[in-house]
């Protein structure tokens, strides 16, 4: 069974593109770390379907 909660994680991101994608997450009321978690379940969703 899955763990319920927050993981915390460290990233390597190229500096421009994180600076570049926070502005817009906080121009855009977006959390970051919500905003990737979104993008993962996403890629976690097509993988099922590409496996089915």
């Amino acid at each position: 069974m899955p763990k319920k909660g927050n993981k915390k994680v460290t990233l390597s991101i190229d500096t421009s593109v994180y600076d570049q994608f926070q502005a817009y997450c906080a121009e855009n009321a977006i959390m970051l770390s919500k905003k990737v978690e979104l993008w993962m379940k996403k890629e976690l969703e097509k993988r099922v379907l590409e496996i089915q």
